[in-house]
């Protein structure tokens, strides 16, 4: 080999070098994906493109459609009339589905809002909120149905049996059944974005809404079992009254129940992502769920085997304070992530890298209220800026506790610089530190210069004059140096008195 050529590619050997000494933008993304961190999306590239090209649309895509299939198959099954050997089984039918419907609404919904509400700090996108809340209403209901049919009918005893043999689906089957039913999403979710779920709270949101949904589609099947019954049954109570008695029990005084049962799986799959533990990542979830399963069967058990003042007495004594407990926990649980905020942007205001005021004012939820409502009022660009430095700074906070805890590597240092680059570039716009009130807008009527158009100026006196509604006549005389346009000069330059006949006297005379 020539010198020459020998001195043509040690360049290159040296390129090489350099290259593995620096880290490329596909070995970041690898990195931050390794770990579960978001890797900013690249503007230049269509949106339409970025979607294609992004897992989770077409996972989003393909649960959809699963959703819409479950639903159909549930509904085909349950409100038209079905024909079996021996007879017709009534369905719910098209006349009760919407009535039903509606008084289900009214516990799902405000029950839905109060756990958006609760996750505040950091909420979920609203596709996450959409997904959670379709598969407890489609996927967990469509499965729960099969299996707890089937059960039910491997269960059930022919002939003069056991008569408690009815409620053995309800309390050893049913429990188990749907809990995992409503839980899978959790453990889906928790594998494609374990970085979003940063506190006990995402858990308890996110479960609540499953459980939501499945409380849901169940009590309109409830509901319209109950009106199509009595709407068939001569002598019975009217139809809507049978429905409204059974809303009261179900829709009021236990609506709790499987949004409560399904919050023990997402507390203890949240415990499970924030521990480094591989015993607790292991235990937490499988604890969840046997006390979500164990709670749904104490339920299903006192409503079943249990009447009267039994009934009563375990609803005041042990349900409701279960009840009362979790609120308290929700509550302190938000205390608590306003103070684990506080003390981590403090790491950074230690080095220097953020203001002084940003910890409190960034960690109290009425001050972050506060300054949305102060942007609210400064044009949408200012708002924008709000909210993305408000997520900024709580996801920042998060990634620190993430890299304390030791759930993350060195690819948490690189989604760290890229937050306190956004903080920095938003915080011109943004209102961080809101004081006295709002840029409220002004009401008053803005007041016109000179008379409305058509009409000469006021004069006094006159009908325009002063408490007058049109403009008075010219005057005749006028004192020198007055334009015939300008009103006339109060005293007695503008009392003015008419001539005297002197043979004027009193008619008669």
């Amino acid at each position: 080999m020539s010198v020459a050529s020998s001195e043509r590619r040690a360049p290159a050997r040296g390129d090489r070098r350099t290259r593995r000494g620096r880290t490329s933008a596909p070995d970041d993304r690898r990195a931050l994906s390794r770990n579960g961190l978001p890797a900013d999306v690249d503007p230049s590239v269509p949106l339409p493109k970025r979607l294609l090209r992004n897992r989770l649309f077409w996972v989003s895509v393909a649960v959809l459609l699963g959703y819409v299939a479950c639903l159909l198959l549930l509904y085909r099954q349950v409100v038209p009339d079905q024909e079996v050997p021996g007879g017709t089984i009534p369905g719910l039918g098209t006349e009760a589905l919407p009535i039903a419907a509606r008084y289900a609404a009214i516990t799902a919904v405000p029950l839905s809002l109060v756990f958006l509400w609760a996750d505040r700090f950091r909420p979920q996108r609203i596709w996450v909120w959409l997904m959670t809340f379709g598969w407890g209403a489609c996927v967990a209901t469509f499965v729960s149905a099969q299996v707890n049919t089937w059960a039910a009918s491997q269960l059930s005893i022919a002939g003069d049996g056991d008569p408690a043999t009815g409620a053995r689906a309800a309390i050893f089957v049913a429990p188990f059944v749907e809990e995992a039913a409503k839980g899978t999403v959790l453990f889906w979710l928790a594998i494609l974005m374990r970085y979003q779920w940063v506190s006990r709270l995402s858990g308890i949101v996110l479960a609540g809404l499953s459980g939501a949904a499945f409380a849901f589609v169940e009590n309109i099947l409830y509901y319209g079992r109950a009106y199509r019954f009595a709407a068939r049954t001569f002598g019975q109570v009217p139809p809507l009254e049978a429905l409204q008695q059974l809303f009261v029990l179900r829709g009021l005084i236990t609506f709790f129940g499987h949004p409560l049962f399904t919050a023990m799986l997402g507390i203890g799959l949240a415990v499970a992502l924030r521990s480094k533990s591989k015993t607790v990542r292991v235990v937490a979830p499988l604890a969840g769920y046997l006390a979500a399963a164990f709670l749904h069967m104490a339920f299903n058990t006192t409503a079943s085997l249990t009447q009267g003042r039994s009934q009563l007495f375990v609803y005041l004594f042990v349900a409701l304070p279960l009840v009362v407990g979790v609120v308290v926990f929700v509550v302190r649980q938000l205390f608590r992530e306003g103070r684990l905020i506080r003390d981590r942007l403090v790491d950074y205001v230690r080095v220097g890298w953020l203001p002084e005021g940003d910890p409190a004012a960034l960690s109290r939820l009425r001050t972050r209220s506060k300054a949305v409502w102060h942007a609210l009022f400064l044009g949408p660009d200012r708002l924008l800026a709000t909210l993305r430095m408000q997520r900024a700074a709580t996801e920042l906070a998060y990634l620190r506790d993430s890299m304390v805890r030791g759930l993350v590597d060195e690819a948490g240092t690189r989604r760290e610089r890229v937050l306190l680059a956004r903080i920095r570039s938003l915080r011109a716009a943004a209102v961080t530190q809101p004081e006295g009130r709002a840029a409220y807008p002004s009401l008053r009527r803005r007041r016109t210069a000179g008379a409305p158009g058509g009409y000469a100026p006021a004069s006094y006196p006159g009908p325009a004059g002063l408490g007058g509604n049109y403009p008075a006549p010219a005057l005749t005389a006028r004192p020198p140096g007055v334009p015939p346009s300008a009103s006339a000069p109060l005293g007695q330059t503008a009392t003015q008195y008419s001539e005297v006949d002197p043979t004027w006297k009193p008619p008669g005379e």
